[in-house]
């Protein structure tokens, strides 16, 4: 967790709101850190549903094994994270911390362990001293309130400069159901899931296969279309919780995702995972540049996914805009080695609206000085238009520093 937050942290927080149905507490349980709090216990009242995506990672931590394992009971009473390490390349060790931390906390809520989910980030290759959460999680237990969520949100950062946090209210029927999110993430950021830790909690009463189904769509665009660095983490956990106390005000309880009931929670569901992940984007590791790459004219909406990405994960590309340089000879060479249809001199690009390449040469009214001006923006655009056909997308990133090299250099030690 570093003393300097980054420049492109959000200038507002907002007013997390209560919850119905969700309570919060954090203590320092020494997992790693020093006078700082690294766990989080959030206790969900009985009759929740929990709905869950994860990383794609061939080498998966334990934490996210034990969570796709109790996933399919659909019932969640407590979630227990803890930063400093990630319980990942661990064996059976690993398991057995995570087999640990359930009964420990399955016994403080009073629940049974296959309603406790878990999460851990940090260091990957060390064991976790599950024996560090005895009496810290009964503890914990009995001090949870429902207005923690910054705490909370804090309680989960590593080498995050800025707690991420997001809330929406809208209405479900004739109720109002409120949605909180918090999410973690700065560094080995790419996607296929959600390329960090974070959770999102509704009193919306839904269904834990209507909760899957929105998540899985949800994160489609907005966890899954962000990069930092092209590293998909072993640990990569998003987490959504229903308590369904919103049912006692007039919320009808939805079982499908496809309830045209729920067309406006949807919305607001989705927003609150947009939020969340551009915070992720604009506290990536030594960012100084926020950066947004359209892709359009692409042949389908895949093929405009993939040459994004190939732009965003550029490091000549990325340390370009660290250097405020316009080098669209760099973008060129990233949409070539996409693997994906392009015609060379078909293809446009821009940069923060100003076009410099047009019909595969630069642009006849380039102007040297307009674009180093534009280029001193906090937040740059980037769009390709490869004039193939209607495919089109976006994908958020951020510049690549000397700051970044420092982070990581210096991690472990």
């Amino acid at each position: 967790m570093s003393s300097t937050v980054s420049p492109l942290a959000p200038t507002g927080v907002p007013d997390m709101p209560a919850i119905a149905g969700v309570t919060l507490a954090t203590a320092a349980a020494g997992i790693r850190y020093k006078g700082r709090t690294d766990v989080l216990l959030a206790i969900m009242d009985k009759g929740t549903t929990v709905a869950g995506v994860f990383t794609r990672s061939r080498c998966p931590s334990a934490p996210v094994e034990w969570c796709r394992a109790k996933l399919g009971g659909g019932k969640a009473r407590a979630l227990v994270v803890n930063s400093g390490n990630a319980n990942a390349f661990t064996g059976k060790t690993g398991r057995q911390s995570t087999a640990m931390t359930a009964a420990i906390a399955a016994k403080a809520v009073g629940c049974q362990a296959n309603e406790i989910f878990l999460a851990s980030t940090g260091v990957i290759g060390e064991p976790l001293d599950a024996t560090k959460f005895d009496g810290v999680l009964g503890e914990l237990a009995t001090q949870t309130t429902p207005d923690a969520w910054m705490d909370a949100a804090r309680a989960i950062m590593t080498t995050d400069t800025f707690p991420k946090v997001a809330t929406a209210t809208v209405k479900l029927g004739k109720a109002k159901v409120t949605i909180n999110g918090m999410a973690k993430g700065a560094g080995m950021i790419a996607p296929d899931m959600a390329t960090m830790l974070s959770f999102v909690f509704t009193d919306a009463p839904i269904s834990s296969p209507a909760l899957q189904s929105l998540l899985k769509a949800g994160v489609e665009d907005t966890f899954n279309a962000v990069t930092i660095d092209g590293d998909t983490s072993t640990s990569d956990t998003l987490l959504a919780f229903a308590t369904g106390a919103a049912a006692a005000h007039g919320a009808p309880k939805i079982s499908r995702a496809g309830d045209p009931r729920l067309k406006a929670f949807t919305k607001a569901f989705r927003a609150v995972l947009a939020n969340l992940s551009e915070q992720v984007a604009r506290d990536g590791e030594g960012a100084r540049k926020l950066v947004e790459i359209i892709v359009e004219g692409a042949v389908s909406k895949t093929s405009a996914r993939r040459i994004a990405m190939s732009i965003a994960n550029s490091p000549l590309v990325k340390t370009a805009i660290a250097g405020e340089d316009a080098n669209w000879g760099r973008v060129v060479m990233a949409v070539g080695k996409a693997g994906e249809p392009a015609d060379r001199d078909k293809l446009s690009i821009s940069f923060n609206g100003i076009r410099v390449a047009k019909s595969g040469a630069r642009d006849p009214t380039y102007d040297e000085a307009e674009v180093s001006a534009a280029m001193k923006q906090p937040k740059i655009q980037i769009k390709v238009a490869l004039g193939l056909g209607k495919g089109r997308d976006r994908v958020l990133t951020c510049d690549l520093t000397k700051e970044y090299v420092a982070i990581n250099g210096d991690y472990r030690s």
